[in-house]
């Protein structure tokens, strides 16, 4: 498994990131505690979870199955709920509690919300840090625009930065590509990325004009029957390019997302431990960017933008900033 360096942290971690959001949901602590075992077997080091999964279960089993394995781990989770500092400073202490740890790798916030203090918000954040409760601080799902005013009122102020920006990003989903990669890569900011598989759709899970198999997540979560109908197309094209190439569709749909400037870690979400080498094998494929087109070029899918001049592609450009 490839390392490489969180943000600009000076700090490495596995490239895969497993996802845990279906431990203790789809797959059970025996479940869960083979797909660790295995993942760090596999040199996966870097572990995302949240407070808000089943409400709060998820952290919970990981604190338990990972006792004595805890120090070779990299481990994020979320605050949820609130931006507020008094619920921020709570839920930090009911993750700790419930991972079994005295400190947190990597906390975020989790979602933006109305009327946020942010001076108030970055504060507390930085209260962690310096108590030694937290290593780094990111957030999930900010716009670039606010993941920058953040972080110039942390610097303003000399607190901690947010070094992360947790997205869902894939073949169909590609608004981030507007600035979040371009802000990443001029910044170093860490980009991970859930949803990389679009909830199966790009796993092989489902088949366009075929029912949804009612055991599967798709059959519950609608959006899948839409996807599938809106780009049924492209999806079999996507199937047969992978199967020309050996790959498994989930292979294709990570190395494609691994393949974006600007991502750093694509999220893998395993809810059982045979989903779990096709991520793996993901991490070794490496696109041609005739291919990276060829792929990319299946789905009608990138934002549609009417402006003068070249705002356009500036807006979406990663190369504007000497490294």
């Amino acid at each position: 498994m490839n390392t490489i360096e969180f943000a600009n942290t000076g700090v490495q971690v596995s490239e895969l990131c497993l996802g845990t959001m279906m431990f203790g949901n789809r797959c059970d602590e025996a479940e869960s505690d083979r797909i660790i075992s295995a993942s760090i077997e596999q040199g996966i080091t870097f572990i995302d979870t949240a407070a808000s999964y089943v409400g709060g279960e998820t952290e919970s089993i990981l604190g338990r199955i990972l006792q004595g394995r805890r120090d070779q781990l990299f481990i994020g989770t979320k605050v949820s709920e609130t931006t507020d500092a008094a619920w921020i400073r709570q839920s930090l202490d009911e993750s700790l509690t419930r991972l079994q740890t005295d400190v947190i790798d990597l906390f975020m916030i989790h979602w933006p919300r109305q009327q946020m203090d942010i001076p108030a918000m970055m504060e507390t954040l930085n209260d962690a840090v310096v108590a030694g409760k937290v290593r780094f601080v990111g957030c999930c799902n900010f716009p670039a625009w606010l993941l920058a005013h953040c972080n110039a009122v942390a610097q303003e102020n000399g607190w901690a930065k947010l070094v992360c920006n947790q997205i869902p990003y894939n073949l169909i989903e590609r608004g981030v590509e507007v600035e979040i990669l371009p802000q990443a890569v001029a910044e170093k900011i860490a980009i991970t990325v859930y949803r990389p598989l679009l909830m199966g759709v790009l796993a092989g899970k489902y088949q366009p004009g075929e029912p949804i198999p009612e055991d599967s997540r798709g059959y519950t979560d609608k959006r899948a029957a839409d996807w599938l109908a809106r780009f049924g197309d492209g999806i079999t094209q996507f199937y047969q390019f992978a199967a020309d190439r050996n790959l498994h569709p989930a292979q294709l749909a990570v190395a494609w997302v691994r393949n974006t400037p600007g991502v750093s870690n694509p999220i893998a979400g395993i809810s059982s431990l045979s989903q779990l080498q096709a991520s793996v094998d993901a991490m070794q494929v490496d696109l041609s960017d005739e291919e990276y087109a060829e792929v990319t070029a299946m789905f009608d899918t990138a934002v549609k933008e009417e402006s003068g001049g070249k705002f356009v592609p500036l807006r979406r450009a990663t190369d504007l900033v000497a490294s």
